[in-house]
């Protein structure tokens, strides 16, 4: 069994890899069959996560209030599968607006606590660390790079005299950001496409060890 799967696994990778001549029957085959186990996996994972443990296991444990407040998310639950009915679809529209409405909250806080508290935290570390050269030019520079950058987003006047260079200074801080994470994101591609790589030379065809 180990065999066959790892005969299927690389057959499915070079059906993927095939995508790199032309779009053709063997790439369409090997993406929806990715689209729909991950679909389905991603059911079997609601389910035993989230639906069982938070929603049934929890009506037949709890007592009192705490029991019956939980008929809100089924009744909410339910109204976004009302979606596939036309007749009724629009009761789906209020499970949704809720849904992203206590996401956006969600998100709002999570980015507050997550990145804005914490870059104004950072902002205010002393320049000079006795004993650590290091960190006292790297608090420098987080320090001139959020001021800048945060000159680079102020529309109320024309970038342009005093202004331009803070600017300017901002506007390489934010290239530097962007080819970062530009960067990471092909770290991360290369690093999917090496592991593939090993797995076709190394568990398929035995080439390397």
């Amino acid at each position: 069994m180990q065999i066959i799967g790892i005969w299927i696994a690389a057959g499915l990778t070079l059906c993927i890899f095939s995508f790199l001549y032309k779009d053709n029957p063997f790439y369409k085959f090997a993406e929806h069959l990715y689209v729909g186990s991950s679909a389905a996996y991603m059911l079997v994972l609601a389910y035993f996560f989230s639906i069982k443990p938070m929603l049934i296991d929890k009506f037949n444990t709890s007592t009192g209030m705490g029991k019956w407040i939980l008929i809100i998310p089924a009744f909410l639950g339910i109204a976004m599968l009302l979606r596939l009915i036309p007749k009724i679809s629009w009761i789906s529209r209020w499970a949704i607006a809720f849904t992203v409405g206590i996401g956006a909250g969600i998100g709002i806080t999570t980015g507050i606590h997550g990145y804005v508290l914490p870059q104004i935290k950072t902002t205010f570390l002393p320049f000079a660390i006795q004993g650590n050269v290091f960190n006292s030019i790297n608090n420098i520079i987080l320090v001139v790079g959020t001021v800048t950058t945060l000159f680079y987003f102020y529309f109320s006047k024309e970038h342009k005299g005093k202004l331009k260079i803070p600017i300017r200074i901002g506007m390489f801080f934010i290239m530097i950001s962007f080819g970062a994470s530009f960067g990471y994101t092909v770290m991360a591609r290369l690093s999917l496409l090496i592991g593939r790589m090993y797995f076709l030379l190394h568990d398929w065809l035995h080439i390397i060890k």
